[in-house]
C-alpha cells in the first residue's frame, strides 16, 4: 500500500472518532476547544437583527471590501451581496438588469448606453449616478491603483492604454453622459461584456466617500454600497454583519433581515458549528467527504475553477522547462480526486475547466482534450534531461507552498510523495497564512507553490489571459511572446469559431511549457440546511443572496 494512502486511512480514522466526539458535546462550552471558543464569542458580537438571519462562513477575513481592489472569493462572496454592477447574473447565470434598467447596443456591436435606474440609491440614501460608474472603471484601470483586476476593463477602447502609462483616463471610452446615462465603447464585439459587467470590479463606488477617504471601505461605519445588504458591524477577523439595505431599489425582493458571516478557516470547525445549527450551509471535510456523499447529505452546484500548481520559472531548478515538465508528469490527478478531495471533482488535464460551449455546441475542454498525462517514466527521462542541460548533479532544495488548510496540506503531503516516488526527488512542505501567502507569491518570493482560479466570467479567455507576460495573475514570472499574441487576437476578435481556435492554441503552449499544472477542475459540494432556499451559487465563484430564504 502506498505510504500517503496508509497515511490517509490512519487520518480519516481519527477524524471519524473526533467527529463523533464533537457532536454529542459540541453544545458544551465547558467542553468546548478553543477554536469553538474563538467562534461562539464571534457570533455573539456578530449580531444580526431580525427572525431571519442567515448564518454563512467565509473561512476568512476579506482581502478588501474595495470593489476596486478586492480579487478573491472570500471578498468577492461579501462584496456581491452590499454592491451591484449595471447587470446582475441571476438564478440561470445569465446577466440581467440591475443597477441599469436598460440598455442599448449600437449596430456595429462596440458601443453600449446604459440607462441607471431613477430609483437606485446609495446605502446613505444619495443616489447613484453615472459617474460613479465612470470613476469607479477609471479608477479600477489606473495604473497608480494597481488592481489586480485591471486587466478585465482591456475590452473597453483606451483602457489597456490607460492602464500600461501608455493613455490617459480620457482615452479610456466609459462617459457618463449625464447623471443617468452611461456610455460604454469597446475595442470589439464580445457577447461576453454584459456577463463580465456584473464581476465585482466592475461594481461603483461611491465618489465623495472614495476622495475624502481612501480607506473607506476598511470599517462598517464608513463604507457605503448600493446592493441588497448594507454592512453593519465588522469584527476583524471574527465574523461580518449586514442587514437589509432599505435604500436598495428592488428591496421588497430581499427576504432576510439579515446576514452573519463567521470567519473559520478550519473545515471541521465550521462542520461542527453547522450540526449545532450555529451555520446554514457547511463546506466538507475532506475526512468525512465520502460518507456524507453516500449518506444522500450533500448538494453538488457546479463551479467553475481550476485548483493548481504554481512554478517560479525565475528560481532555480523550475527555469528549465523539461524539470518543470517531469515534476507535472508526476502527479497523478485522478489518484488525488479518488483517494483525496473525494468530492467527485474531474482530474485536470488542461487548464480551462468544462462548461465553455463552442460554436458547434461541443465543449471546450473536450475539444482541447487532455494536455496533461500522468506519466512517471517519461518524468524521471525528462527531469534526467532537465539536469543535464543545467549541470545539475542533483537538485537544489525545493520547497512546496500552501495556505494554511488541512486540506492544502493533505494534498501537498501527496503531492510529497508521489515527487519521492516517481522522481526520488525530496520537497519540503511550508504552509502559510492566507494574506500573507497571496503577497509572497504575487511578489515572485515562492519557488513551487499551490493556487486555484476561479472564472470572473463565462468564457475561457479569462482563464488564459491570466498567463500573458505582466499580469498580475501570473505569479511565475513565465513569459511567451508567442501565446501574448494569441491572447491578444483573441480579444479582439468577432468571429467565434476563430477566437476559440486561438485559445486553443494558447492552452497547448501554457501546457507544453508547464509554468503551471493542474489539479482538479472544482465543484461545488455544500451542506445546507433544510430550512434554507434561494441561495444562488453561481458557476464563476460568487453567490447571491439577494433571493435566499429561511423559513
Amino acid at each position: 500500500m502506498k505510504k500517503w494512502l496508509l497515511m490517509l486511512m490512519v487520518m480519516v480514522g481519527l477524524m471519524v472518532m473526533l467527529a463523533a466526539c464533537t457532536t454529542t458535546g459540541g453544545t458544551d462550552s465547558d467542553n468546548g476547544t478553543d477554536d469553538e471558543e474563538t467562534t461562539d464569542e464571534g457570533t455573539s458580537d456578530g449580531g444580526g437583527s431580525g427572525d431571519h438571519i442567515l448564518r454563512l462562513n467565509n473561512e476568512n477575513e476579506p482581502t478588501s471590501l474595495d470593489s476596486t481592489k478586492a480579487f478573491d472569493n472570500v471578498s468577492y462572496y461579501i462584496l456581491n451581496n452590499l454592491m451591484e454592477g449595471l447587470t446582475r447574473l441571476g438564478d440561470t447565470h445569465e446577466p440581467e438588469e440591475a443597477t441599469a434598467e436598460s440598455w442599448e447596443v449600437s449596430d456595429d456591436g462596440l458601443t453600449y448606453t446604459f440607462t441607471i435606474r431613477e430609483n437606485a440609491n446609495w446605502s446613505n440614501g444619495e443616489p447613484v449616478i453615472a459617474r460613479d460608474f465612470e470613476y469607479a472603471w477609471k479608477r479600477l484601470a489606473n495604473p497608480e491603483t494597481a488592481a489586480d483586476a485591471a486587466f478585465l476593463t482591456d475590452l473597453i477602447e483606451g483602457a489597456s492604454e490607460y492602464n500600461s502609462g501608455e493613455g490617459s483616463a480620457d482615452d479610456m471610452a466609459v462617459t457618463a453622459l449625464d447623471e443617468k446615462t452611461l456610455e460604454v465603447t469597446l475595442n470589439s464585439p464580445q457577447a461576453y461584456f454584459l456577463s463580465i459587467i456584473s464581476n465585482p470590479a466592475f461594481f461603483p463606488v461611491h465618489f465623495e466617500t472614495v476622495e475624502e477617504d481612501d480607506n473607506w471601505a476598511a470599517e462598517a461605519d464608513t463604507f457605503v454600497g448600493n446592493g441588497p445588504f448594507a454592512l453593519t458591524s465588522w469584527n476583524h477577523n471574527s465574523n461580518l454583519t449586514m442587514d437589509k439595505n432599505e435604500e436598495y431599489w428592488d428591496v421588497d425582493s430581499v427576504q432576510l433581515d439579515g446576514v452573519v458571516w463567521e470567519m473559520v478557516s478550519d473545515r471541521n470547525t465550521e462542520y461542527q458549528l453547522f450540526q449545532t445549527g450555529e451555520l446554514h450551509t457547511s463546506s466538507i471535510p475532506t475526512e468525512l467527504a465520502e460518507q456524507l456523499i453516500a449518506d444522500g447529505e450533500v448538494e453538488f452546484e457546479d463551479q467553475s475553477g481550476t485548483y493548481f500548481y504554481r512554478f517560479n520559472v525565475e528560481m532555480e531548478p523550475f527555469q528549465n522547462e523539461k524539470i518543470r515538465k517531469a515534476f507535472s508528469m508526476a502527479v497523478d490527478q485522478q489518484e488525488i480526486v479518488d483517494y483525496v478531495t473525494k468530492r467527485n471533482e474531474n482530474a485536470a488535464h488542461g487548464f480551462v475547466a468544462n462548461g465553455f460551449p463552442e460554436p458547434s455546441g461541443e465543449d471546450f475542454r473536450d475539444v482541447g482534450g487532455d494536455l496533461l498525462s500522468f506519466d512517471p517514466e517519461e518524468a524521471q527521462s525528462l527531469l534526467e534531461e532537465g539536469m543535464e542541460e543545467e549541470g545539475y548533479s542533483e537538485l537544489p532544495e525545493i520547497t512546496l507552498s500552501y495556505n494554511t488548510s488541512d486540506e492544502h496540506k493533505l494534498i501537498a503531503e501527496v503531492l510529497q510523495d508521489m515527487f519521492k516516488t516517481h522522481l526520488d526527488v525530496d520537497v519540503t512542505l511550508a504552509n502559510t497564512e492566507w494574506n500573507v501567502f497571496l503577497e509572497a507569491q504575487q511578489n515572485l518570493e515562492m519557488q513551487f507553490s499551490r493556487s486555484s482560479f476561479i472564472a470572473d466570467f463565462a468564457d475561457p479567455i479569462n482563464y488564459l489571459e491570466s498567463f500573458i507576460t505582466g499580469s498580475s495573475m501570473n505569479r511565475t514570472g513565465w513569459s511567451n511572446e508567442e501565446y501574448d499574441d494569441l491572447i491578444a487576437a483573441a480579444k479582439t476578435e468577432a468571429d467565434e469559431e476563430t477566437r476559440f481556435e486561438l485559445m486553443h492554441q494558447a492552452e497547448e503552449i501554457l501546457m507544453e511549457e508547464a509554468p503551471i499544472f493542474p489539479i482538479y477542475f472544482y465543484n461545488q459540494p455544500l451542506l445546507q440546511a433544510d430550512e434554507v432556499s434561494g441561495i444562488v451559487r453561481h458557476p464563476v465563484g460568487y453567490i447571491e443572496l439577494k433571493w435566499a430564504s429561511i423559513q
